[in-house]
């Protein structure tokens, strides 16, 4: 029986690499793996489990063949190893950090693949995105209207987006994505 790719997708500042974090024990002792991610820089994996390569070396991985997946944004690029098709030909769950603009490209390889969106409410975003330190408050008023955008449509094609707020208690988030993915029965706690 094969596993099941869990896409997890989100803006920056929505907290995806901590609730990743928080829900690592769980997701393992449900028979998912949690990749990490390949990036070409470090200061966007600030906080996140990464593996931090230069470019000469991304794109002498991708040309091997090294990425199931791979995509550039922002000026980075990222990839998601090749090893997680026999750990989804095993019958493990896949949890990845994907991008809103690949997921198309995702499913196409993928194409059960269960796509996750993690939101966050306005107020909530901006609090950490000043906290963050990063930008400067117009970049912030100009990612806050992405985020809007970001979330506007629920589903891709025929596959229907499942949304997680992720604006108040980190536990309550990973409750209900472990409640989302069936590895648990703990309440909505949000």
């Amino acid at each position: 029986m094969d596993g099941r790719l869990i896409y997890l997708m989100g803006p920056s500042g929505s907290g995806k690499d901590s609730l990743i974090e928080a829900a690592r024990e769980p997701l393992r002792a449900g028979n998912c793996e949690v990749v990490r991610r390949v990036i070409t820089r470090s200061a966007e994996s600030v906080g996140e489990d990464a593996i931090e390569v230069s470019r000469e070396e991304f794109d002498r991985r991708r040309a091997k063949g090294d990425f199931a997946l791979s995509w550039q944004a922002n000026g980075l690029s990222y990839g998601i190893p090749a090893r997680i098709d026999q750990w989804l030909a095993d019958g493990r769950d896949v949890l990845i950090n994907g991008s809103r603009a690949h997921l198309a490209e995702a499913q196409q390889r993928y194409p059960t693949l269960l796509p996750v969106l993690l939101t966050v409410k306005d107020e909530a975003l901006r609090e950490r995105l000043l906290r963050r330190g990063r930008e400067s408050p117009a970049e912030i008023e100009a990612r806050l209207h992405r985020n809007a955008l970001f979330t506007a449509d629920d589903s891709i094609g025929d596959t229907q987006i499942r949304r997680l707020d992720n604006s108040g208690d980190l536990a309550g988030t990973v409750a209900n994505l472990l409640k989302l993915l069936n590895l648990s029965a703990k309440p909505d706690q949000t």
